[in-house]
């Protein structure tokens, strides 16, 4: 090579000399990059929601006390599309009329409390005249819930009517049971003299003098004459048991002896639970259970008179009545002030429904007559109460006044099914979609490893430190294994020694020795 191309030939080789090295210092760099992005690892699940305690303040579904529901479909409903909703409307439009009167209703702390206004209002303007347009407000304004008591999957029905009975507005020889008017010195803690309809449950008292209270008289006590001649007879009926069964269902019909009618109406009672004297009959075995009616009490009263005083005595409970103006053709007016509709209106527990809800009552009745098995499917409108109607699926039928109604409401004592309607703006399905769920259960590794399973029962060993009898000796079976152990007793603390306290008398100040020191 000529000498003046060696320089150039030298440059030339160790450019490429750092570049080789270059190329190897890089390698290593390249190829972590290119495994990092072929390991990377997945993302990092985002961090679990954070609770916020306590829970903020919502919109709870609505509540009944004692009682389970669970929303249904209209379809699912037996019956449904078949009834008369025409006649439940306008039943529905007569409770309408004490709800949308209410300006300033009060706070109602039952289920649904005063949701009802609002289908009231629409159809307080809403004159329906078919059937259609009745079932379609329905479907379009209530959302039906299937209620019964807690555990339950039925609800309990009976049959309630007005009573028409023969009295004299004086006493005479054929007229000497007394009808009474609440009496002055009855006492119900939070009402008045002037409130009208005093409430069917609580405590009663009787005023003596101005302070003492005590429980009023008892049914006995009354029929012995302890209120007679203040002044409180409306009018005089035939038999007690005409009065009996007017207490019963809560109002009556008197046919007076000169031609007139009286309408009389429930208006206070004693402050006694009432005790049916139909189960009384059936506990006795007097009258089966299969055969139980008011037909069959009133029959055996009427050939029993003495034994029946002491069966109906066993209700302590007492009713008065007060006078209200009605006419012949005028249905008797319920707890809420509204006529009744037979076959519409229900008697429902006041304490946990509110009046005016809508009710549809399925079950198989004894309607025609007392063997029979009717299908009973129909809307009924809560308009009534009854000291014995208690529960979230228990209702009374009312069918209505006469001799007729009261057969075919005496014989019912049956089980039934309950679909409340319940006013959209209520809806319990879309309120609990809101409500917080609980949290994840663990998964099925972590339960295995900490397996929640119940203590087993430590057998009752007996010791001599435990019982002062001797244990008496057993011979075992043969092939039974003895596994009872053997405890030794347990020992007692040492008892603590019993050290007398010295007890160093006060030197008096004036005999007490002082040394100075100088």
């Amino acid at each position: 090579m000529a000498p003046a191309a060696r320089p150039e030939t030298l440059r030339l080789a160790g450019v490429a000399c750092g570049v080789f090295a270059l190329a190897c210092a890089l390698a290593p760099v390249d190829a972590l990059a290119r495994t990092s992005r072929a390991h990377k690892p997945p993302p990092a699940p985002p961090p679990p929601a954070v609770r916020h305690l306590p829970y903020p303040e919502l919109e709870l579904p609505f509540q009944v006390d004692g009682g389970q529901y669970a929303p249904v479909r209209w379809s699912e409903i037996a019956g449904w599309a078949e009834d008369d909703h025409l006649a439940a409307y306008q039943a529905f439009r007569v409770s309408c009329r004490p709800i949308s009167a209410q300006k300033k209703p009060p706070a109602d702390v039952k289920a649904l409390g005063t949701s009802l206004r609002d289908p009231c209002q629409i159809a307080k303007g809403l004159e329906l005249s078919d059937e259609p347009k009745a079932k379609a407000f329905f479907e379009e304004h209530f959302f039906p819930v299937r209620i019964s008591k807690l555990g339950e999957g039925e609800g309990f029905v009976t049959g309630y009517y007005e009573p028409i009975v023969d009295g004299s507005r004086s006493e005479n020889e054929v007229y000497k049971v007394p009808v009474y008017r609440r009496p002055s010195n009855l006492f119900v803690r939070g009402t008045t003299q002037a409130s009208a309809g005093l409430p069917n449950k609580g405590q009663v008292f009787r005023k003596i003098g101005r302070r003492k209270l005590v429980p009023y008289y008892e049914r006995a006590e009354i029929e012995d004459g302890a209120i007679a001649g203040r002044g409180l007879e409306i009018c005089y009926l035939r038999e007690q048991t005409d009065l009996l069964f007017s207490q019963i269902q809560g109002s009556a019909r008197v046919s007076l002896d000169d031609g007139s009618t009286l309408r009389i109406n429930y208006d206070a009672h004693n402050g006694f639970p009432y005790t049916a004297v139909g189960r009384i009959l059936i506990e006795r075995n007097i009258i089966p259970r299969d055969q139980m009616s008011m037909q069959k009490i009133r029959e055996w009263m009427e050939a029993n008179p003495n034994e029946a005083d002491e069966l109906r005595r066993q209700n302590k409970s007492y009713v008065f009545f007060r006078e209200v103006q009605l006419s012949d053709k005028d249905e008797a007016v319920g707890a809420q002030g509204v006529p009744l509709t037979p076959g519409r209106s229900i008697a429902v527990d006041k304490s946990l429904h509110v009046y005016g809800t809508p009710f549809f009552i399925e079950g198989e009745l004894p309607i025609e007559t007392a063997q029979s098995k009717n299908p009973f499917r129909r809307l009924m409108i809560a308009q009534d109460t009854g000291s014995a109607i208690i529960g979230p699926a228990r209702a009374d039928l009312y069918f209505g006044a006469g001799l007729d109604a009261g057969k075919v409401a005496g014989r019912l004592r049956h089980n039934a099914r309950f679909v409340m309607l319940v006013p959209k703006s209520l809806d319990p399905v879309g309120r609990g979609r809101k409500l917080p769920v609980p949290d994840d259960r663990p998964s099925e590794k972590i339960a295995k490893l900490f397996p929640q399973t119940a203590p087993s029962p430590r057998p009752i060993e007996v010791t001599a430190a435990t019982s002062s009898k001797p244990a008496a000796t057993s011979t075992p079976a043969p092939g039974v294994a003895q596994t009872a152990a053997v405890a030794a007793p347990v020992p007692l603390p040492e008892p603590r020694p019993k050290v007398e306290a010295v007890s160093t008398k006060p030197v008096p100040r004036h005999l007490r020795r002082h040394r100075h020191y100088r």
